[in-house]
């Protein structure tokens, strides 16, 4: 669901950037308010976790792949505003350093997955909580919530897609980014997503939370947290077992290369061509000289350390502002 750049116009990309701007603005000024420094952590377990699952690659019908996100998972534990904090980190770390999404695209993907995702998931859970009021209704809304708010956050991207060849095309009438219309991008992002995504992000999330609410459960009722202990323990299993990404096969769809687009279409956008290039130094979370296995573990790690330093100093930030304001 990591739209690169080029697939959508520059234009796309600053409206959605600007739409962002205020939710990230609320975000940060919702975490300096509920978050204490004890907590805080757990943004950085958060992001981790959100970044980790996105590297476990699925097959999905039609040759491509797809992931869960975790976001649902995050905004049920710590809220939306913090789901949207962990989630835009670990996205920006993704694009930045692993080219797993598009620099430019940041807005969008951001939207897509750290915006509609958790506020759908956060929202879906309380509702289904209140409805049924038993012990069994929190994993029965976690599932849900969890299963329709990806397939929520995929057909943002897949409108996104599909309106480019409508509103950006060449002197020929040939369009200029994403090749694909509406009647391909929706159900071409829905299926697989509705079929097998949603599913597995559905089971992620059970599992994860029921792990969470036996072993700590003092994060789900915001109580003081006595051990982080489990949560680490999930990011070091998730780090290990990354390279079972590596098994599904394929690129997921609306991610090709330029020589993909080139075989399946025939010729490539003057968008795509001539558009924004940016070489990520680990791109495909992988390192040059080092056999793509142990390359896929390495970057897991530095993608978890990168993602800890980025909340640490910003929570340094936060809480600095927080004192002076309460002097």
């Amino acid at each position: 669901m990591h739209i690169p750049d080029n697939y959508l116009s520059p234009s796309t990309c600053v409206v959605f950037g600007a739409v962002m701007v205020p939710v990230w603005r609320r975000a940060s000024i919702k975490v300096k308010e509920e978050m204490t420094r004890q907590k805080m952590p757990l943004l950085g377990v958060a992001a981790a976790f959100s970044f980790l699952i996105m590297m476990f690659n699925v097959p999905l019908p039609g040759g491509t792949t797809g992931h869960a996100i975790g976001g649902a998972l995050v905004a049920i534990l710590l809220g939306p505003y913090s789901a949207t904090f962990a989630v835009t980190i670990a996205l920006v770390i993704q694009a930045l350093f692993f080219g797993d999404g598009g620099i430019l695209a940041i807005g969008v993907n951001c939207f897509n997955m750290a915006f509609i995702m958790p506020f759908t998931a956060f929202y879906l859970f309380k509702i289904i909580k209140r409805l049924f009021k038993s012990k069994k209704s929190e994993f029965l809304g976690a599932f849900l919530a969890a299963y329709i708010s990806v397939n929520a956050a995929a057909l943002f991207a897949a409108i996104e897609f599909g309106v480019q060849p409508l509103l950006f095309k060449d002197s020929l009438g040939r369009p200029l980014y994403s090749p694909y219309g509406l009647n391909i991008s929706i159900p071409a992002m829905m299926v697989p997503h509705l079929l097998v995504v949603g599913i597995l992000e559905g089971i992620i999330t059970v599992g994860a939370y029921s792990y969470i609410k036996k072993f700590s459960p003092e994060i789900i009722y915001n109580e003081k947290i006595k051990s982080a202990k489990a949560l680490y323990i999930i990011i070091g299993i998730l780090v290990l077992a990354t390279p079972l990404g590596l098994l599904a096969k394929g690129t997921a769809w609306g991610e090709w290369g330029t020589d993909e687009i080139q075989k399946l279409m025939g010729f490539v956008p003057k968008g795509m061509k001539n558009g924004v290039k940016f070489n990520s130094p680990m791109a495909a979370y992988s390192i040059q000289n080092m056999r793509e296995y142990f390359g896929y573990i390495a970057s897991a790690i530095i993608g978890v350390v990168l993602i800890l330093a980025v909340i640490r100093v910003l929570a340094k930030i936060i809480f600095n502002r927080k004192q002076k304001e309460n002097k």
